[in-house]
């Protein structure tokens, strides 16, 4: 199976975000050779464990056109390049503290032509603005990360959901969760996707009190 018959077992695609997901794979193995921002051996499951892995946000919510999307941690792009793919009309602030990543996202963002990606070499406590959903994928804890983030989500709400957190995490959340002092929803991925890889991966949902 192909990179586009992937993501295509999953959503409907239109030509020019076909062509983007397919692009994806030469992009990723071009700028990991110089600069190690997938491991090295999930590099043949890119589109698996990266890309869909990424994707399962876009199951979680249909982010409104005009959605403001911060993505904190998000090493060489993930989960922000695959949803600023999916979802043009929304605007994707990528941060990351590392710069050599944000150079890879930079690069790849352009080569795609995605106009709603802004990405900057920044740690996520010290960014401005406020945002209608932070996402991350694995990054540290939820207690921690819930703190960095909290006061930069907007208190109105137009999507479907809430204003909040969404992160992408896998493995017995039951400790971070009950450091924290209001509901966390979790969400298995293996209700989205079949690939036994999703059977441990949740999605975790904080919504702004």
């Amino acid at each position: 199976m192909n990179a586009a018959e992937l993501i295509e077992k999953y959503f409907e695609l239109n030509d020019e975000e076909r062509l983007r997901f397919q692009k994806l794979e030469s992009l990723y193995l071009f700028w990991n050779d110089q600069i190690n921002v997938i491991s090295r051996k999930d590099t043949d499951q890119l589109y698996e464990r990266h890309v869909l892995h990424s994707l399962g946000i876009a199951k979680f919510i249909q982010f409104q056109p005009g959605t403001k999307v911060l993505d904190i941690g998000t090493g060489g792009g993930f989960p922000g390049i695959p949803l600023a793919i999916m979802f043009p009309d929304v605007q994707f602030t990528l941060v990351d503290s590392i710069g050599k990543k944000i150079k890879v996202v930079n690069a790849v963002k352009d080569e795609l032509g995605l106009e709603n990606v802004t990405a900057h070499h920044q740690r996520a406590e010290k960014v401005k603005g406020k945002f209608d959903f932070v996402v991350s994928r694995a990054v540290t804890k939820l207690k921690p990360q819930w703190s960095w983030i909290n006061k930069k989500i907007s208190a109105e709400s137009f999507n479907i959901l809430p204003n909040g957190f969404i992160g992408l995490k896998g493995g017995d959340l039951t400790e971070e969760v009950e450091e924290m002092h209001f509901d966390v929803e979790e969400i298995p991925l293996s209700a989205f996707f079949e690939e036994p890889f999703f059977e441990t991966k949740k999605i975790v949902y904080v919504a702004k009190p």
